[in-house]
C-alpha cells in the first residue's frame, strides 16, 4: 500500500495563495507521502502540455510515484454528435494520462438533475458504451479506467456495479471513495465491503453527518435524502474510519491511498492532520 494525496486536497492553496502543482508536490513529499494523484484544478495540462513533463520529473526528483489521474465527463448529452465529441475528449485525456505515466485514470461518466432508479436504468447502456470504448482505447497503455461514486446520480454502490458490470473490461474498475456514499444516504462500512473487489484506487474521506431537520448552518450541504454534510479532516468526522480501513487492509488491497480532504479547515493543515491520522490508523487495524 502507498499512502498519498490527492491534489485535489490542495486546491484551496492553489487558488488562494497561489500554489503551483509542482509546488504541491513537493508539499506532499516532506509530510511523507508516497505518491500524488493528478486533478487538473487550478491548472490545465491541455493548455500547458509542457507541465506533463515538469510534473513526472518533480515527482521522480521528490522521489513519489504519480499515480492516478482524474478528470470530470458526462456522457448524457442532449445529440449523438455530442455524445460521441465528449467520449473523443476523454480518450484525449487518456492520452495525457499516458504522458503522466500513470496506469490509472477516473473519469466521471454521468449526470443529471433527475437521479430516479428509472432514469439511471434508461441511461445505463449509453454509459456503459462509452466507459467500454474508453477502456478499450486505454488498453494499448496499460491503463485501468475507473467510476469514482460521486455525483448523486452514480453514487450507490449498486449503481457503481452496475455500471462496471455493463462496461465489461477487465481494465475498467472503480475509484472506490470510502466517503461518498453518505451523499446518497448509503452506510459506508457496509458500502465499501461491497464494492472494495472492484477498486483500482482508493480515496479516503471523511464527513460530520447532521440530521436533516438540524440546520447546523453555513459550511454544510444536503444528502440525496436532506441530510446535513460537512468535510471532516480523516479521523475526526463522524465516519468508522477504524472499520473501513479493516475492510480495505484484509480485503487484500494493496494499492494506492489517497487522502482527498475538503472540511473548512485550511487545507494544509487538514490534509497533512488526515494523512497522519490515515497512517496510524492503517497501521493499527
Amino acid at each position: 500500500m502507498k499512502l498519498g494525496i490527492s491534489s485535489y486536497s490542495l486546491y484551496q492553496a492553489m487558488q488562494m495563495d497561489g500554489m503551483t502543482i509542482l509546488e504541491a508536490i513537493d508539499w506532499i513529499a516532506g509530510i511523507g507521502g508516497e505518491h500524488v494523484e493528478i486533478v487538473p484544478l487550478g491548472f490545465d495540462l491541455k493548455q500547458t502540455p509542457e507541465l506533463i513533463g515538469q510534473i513526472r520529473e518533480r515527482a521522480a526528483k521528490a522521489g513519489i510515484a504519480v499515480s492516478n489521474y482524474a478528470i470530470g465527463a458526462n456522457f448524457i448529452t442532449d445529440t449523438e454528435e455530442a455524445y460521441e465529441s465528449e467520449i473523443r475528449r476523454v480518450m484525449r485525456e487518456v492520452d495525457i494520462a499516458h504522458a503522466l505515466g500513470v496506469k490509472l485514470m477516473r473519469h466521471d461518466v454521468a449526470s443529471r438533475q433527475d437521479t430516479s432508479i428509472i432514469r439511471f436504468q434508461e441511461d445505463l447502456p449509453r454509459i456503459a458504451e462509452a466507459c467500454r470504448r474508453i477502456a478499450d482505447y486505454a488498453a494499448q497503455y496499460g491503463i485501468t479506467t475507473s467510476l469514482e461514486n460521486h455525483g448523486y446520480y452514480v453514487q450507490a454502490s449498486d449503481r457503481v456495479q452496475a455500471v462496471l458490470h455493463a462496461v465489461g473490461r477487465p481494465n475498467y474498475k472503480t475509484t472506490l471513495d470510502v466517503g461518498n456514499f453518505v451523499c446518497v444516504d448509503e452506510q459506508p462500512v457496509i458500502a465499501v465491503k461491497k464494492n472494495i473487489a472492484y477498486a483500482s484506487m482508493v480515496h479516503v474521506k471523511d464527513f460530520y453527518i447532521r440530521p436533516a431537520d438540524r440546520n447546523p448552518g453555513e459550511g454544510w450541504f444536503r444528502s440525496a435524502g436532506g441530510g446535513y454534510l460537512r468535510g471532516a479532516i480523516a479521523g475526526q468526522g463522524d465516519l468508522d474510519l477504524r472499520e473501513i480501513l479493516r475492510i480495505v487492509k484484509r480485503s487484500g488491497y494493496d494499492g494506492f491511498l489517497s487522502i482527498e480532504y475538503e472540511g473548512m479547515e485550511e487545507c494544509r493543515k487538514g490534509t497533512k492532520i488526515a494523512f497522519e491520522n490515515v497512517r496510524r490508523i492503517w497501521e493499527e487495524v
